[in-house]
């Protein structure tokens, strides 16, 4: 492996531990152009805790579509995940409109404004979370119809699951993930969230938005029958999710205290009881 992917996965673990372990259940001839997409992944992520101001952000951004679509020769040369991305383009054949529209869906981490409608929600986490998952699978063994539905499906319950469990950061930095329309719909008030003050409200849609994730976890379950087993390293994460949402679940729950964790020890065994499982159902 070459120090470029060898950067990756060191990100990889330390930037995103779930789906670093879940990488290690995938052939190791496939790992390392994983590591790139999860590195990747992780550098657009992170544009807004970089950049202070949007103009900054939307430069980052910028940087990133100029050396997938080759136009930061020198620049890219310097970059261990950006030099691997473009082996990864070479090598794998993937779109690189996918990791450009993954870089669009983004801008809306540099802004202030609310998310505004459940759609909006979906169609942000599709074009991040989902396409991640896709571009995984397409690395893995290819990808047809139905794996492309179950990975939007998986994208979308992941990806809310995250940012339910971020709630408390993004209130404090005026950041609103949770659609107005669902908050409305429960009375709740952004002026609460901001001020990071709990009510049955803000509980009751936060309760809500959990149901719509597990409406699409078991949507995802369904379908698993109905891929590939090499796929599977790809959806692994997901696994995850019931952990996250029991914490949530909690009496005592409290979401402007901190982010939600589970020891690493219980997501480890999770996902290894995960991966046998979903070998058997497939």
């Amino acid at each position: 492996m070459s120090d470029d992917f060898i950067y990756c996965e060191d990100q990889a673990r330390a930037a995103d531990k779930d789906r670093y372990l879940a990488t290690l259940f995938a052939p190791a001839d496939r790992r390392p152009h994983l590591f790139a997409l999860i590195a990747f992944n992780f550098e657009i992520a992170r544009v807004r805790e970089l950049a202070r101001e949007p103009m900054a952000g939307e430069v980052r951004r910028q940087w990133w579509r100029d050396a997938i679509e080759g136009r930061r020769g020198p620049e890219v040369a310097a970059h261990p995940v950006a030099r691997a991305l473009l082996d990864l383009l070479a090598q794998r054949h993937i779109p690189a409109m996918k990791l450009t529209d993954m870089i669009d869906a983004r801008s809306f981490d540099l802004y202030r404004a609310p998310m505004p409608t459940l759609a909006a929600l979906e169609d942000y986490v599709r074009r991040t979370s989902s396409a991640l998952i896709e571009l995984s699978m397409l690395i893995l063994d290819g990808a047809d119809n139905v794996s492309l539905e179950v990975a939007e499906q998986a994208g979308i319950a992941y990806a809310i699951t995250g940012l339910l469990r971020a709630f408390a950061l993004h209130a404090s930095r005026r950041q609103l993930y949770v659609p107005l329309e669902l908050l409305h719909r429960h009375g709740a008030s952004t002026t609460d969230i901001f001020a990071a003050r709990s009510s049955p409200q803000i509980l009751s849609a936060l309760a809500d938005l959990r149901a719509r994730v597990r409406n699409r976890l078991d949507a995802t379950w369904a379908r698993l029958r109905a891929i590939s087993p090499t796929l599977l390293p790809a959806l692994l994460p997901i696994a995850l999710v019931p952990l996250y949402l029991q914490r949530m679940d909690r009496r005592d729950y409290q979401p402007f205290v901190s982010a939600i964790e589970v020891p690493q020890w219980h997501r480890q065994w999770a996902l290894w009881r995960a991966a046998r499982r979903f070998a058997a159902i497939a």
